[in-house]
């Protein structure tokens, strides 16, 4: 299994401006070689081959006038924009063949230099952990790492990104074995909502914590200072990034969040399932602020990795299910409700149901009953069918070969410390 490990980055000027070069560098060669297959594909030719492009935009190119200024940044920057595109048009192909699982993707676009995210993607001909606890990065130096956890394994590729707030981060992708965790006797229905973020068919409840809700007031304010600057002006790119970093803030605290909830269910849960929400479709609602601020999709992504990671079962109960209609006790069909009945006794037995802890038992057991069928699509380490989970990390990572590689496991200095898998 990869996963994904993210730390913070401090680069000093000097380094900021060489990973604004390979920013820029790595953009134009996407550019260029994209440009050069939609005018093939115009002119009715064939597709271009990877091995064609990486020969006229890259190698020679480095000798022309234009594109001197590529040699200034490491080739393994260059060459992995190349496999990136070539990543983004098989993603593209195998939609519309069918092949891949989700919603349609659209064929590659090109890129801006005013972009919010820049990111350039190496291999570990490019990158080494210094043992002093410093990343070297090809042609840009040792740069300075906030440690928050050590490595389990040698990194086979390293991502250096820059956010629209203006930070730096490293994103290693390992490859690591599942950590499974001790069997326990619980299972665990949940029914995902906005008054209550999660409630757990054992009665527990999650409260939202609402974090754009929050920040709400704060913003409005930033926004309205960004809407008075002169555009085009300094004042008004610092604003934005004012306004950026107060996003940014709200980001980083939903995500802290959701994995410490998600890692909590499944320490206490041997297996997890939950209601396949058209979050999509809710987000074009007028609740569509309040269920972006929820971000389910996120948390569902989660429960799912870290249910393969550790062994536990994890299942997905269709949407069209009934859960708020089934009386939990007898199984009796009230029909359908309005989000306001928040309690509802049923005609049937007479019991009196809370909404949503009513909705997470009945998902629990068509949890159960859709594993015991042997509906989904694989078993995980414990031998239970459960739904295929997604791989943290991009399929069209950078790697190269374990044989001769400089870089090492871990961190000197950070070994003695508890080592807890959040996920990437």
């Amino acid at each position: 299994m990869q996963l994904r490990y993210n730390y913070r980055a401090y680069p000093d000027a000097t380094q900021c401006r060489a990973l604004a070069k390979a920013f820029g560098c790595a953009r134009v060669v996407w550019n260029d070689c994209l440009r050069d297959r939609r005018e093939a594909h115009a002119a009715g030719l064939p597709y271009v081959k990877s091995a064609e492009l990486s020969r006229l935009r890259i190698t020679q190119a480095k000798h022309t006038e234009e594109r001197a200024w590529l040699a200034d940044v490491s080739a393994v920057v260059l060459q992995q924009s190349l496999r990136d595109l070539d990543t983004a048009y098989k993603n593209f192909f195998d939609s519309v063949k069918g092949k891949r699982r989700g919603r349609k993707v659209g064929p590659p676009r090109y890129k801006s230099k005013k972009d919010t995210r820049q990111s350039v993607r190496l291999n570990t001909n490019a990158f080494s952990v210094r043992e002093n606890g410093k990343v070297y990065v090809a042609k840009v130096g040792d740069l300075k790492v906030k440690w928050s956890r050590r490595l389990p394994a040698p990194p086979t590729s390293l991502t250096v990104t820059k956010d629209s707030s203006g930070r730096y981060f490293l994103s290693f992708v390992v490859d690591t074995g599942p950590d499974i965790l001790p069997e326990s006797d619980t299972d665990a229905g949940i029914d995902l909502g906005l008054s209550a973020f999660a409630v757990l068919s054992d009665g527990r409840k999650i409260d939202s914590p609402r974090f754009l809700r929050r920040a709400e007031r704060k913003l409005k304010r930033l926004q309205r200072e960004l809407s008075r600057k002169v555009k085009g002006s300094k004042n008004r790119a610092k604003a934005r990034i004012k306004v950026a970093r107060q996003h940014a803030r709200v980001a980083d605290r939903r995500r802290d969040f959701h994995h410490k909830a998600s890692t909590q269910i499944i320490r206490d849960s041997q297996a997890v399932y939950l209601e396949d929400l058209a979050v999509s479709g809710l987000g074009r609602t007028r609740l569509a602020k309040s269920v972006h601020d929820a971000g389910w999709s996120a948390f569902v992504g989660m429960l799912e990795y870290k249910a393969a990671l550790h062994g536990r079962t994890f299942a997905m109960v269709d949407r069209a299910f009934p859960s708020s209609q089934l009386c939990s006790a007898c199984g009796f069909r009230d029909g359908p409700k309005p989000l306001h009945i928040r309690e509802w006794p049923c005609r049937a037995c007479g019991i009196m149901h809370d909404r949503d802890h009513n909705a997470a038992r009945n998902v629990l057991f068509e949890g159960r009953r859709i594993v015991a069928a042997g509906r989904a699509e694989r078993a995980n380490a414990c031998g239970a069918p459960v739904r295929r989970a997604h791989v943290p990390a991009q399929r069209g990572e950078a790697g190269s070969p374990r044989k001769g590689r400089t870089t090492q496991a871990g961190i000197p200095g950070l070994w003695a410390r508890e080592h807890v898998k959040l996920g990437p």
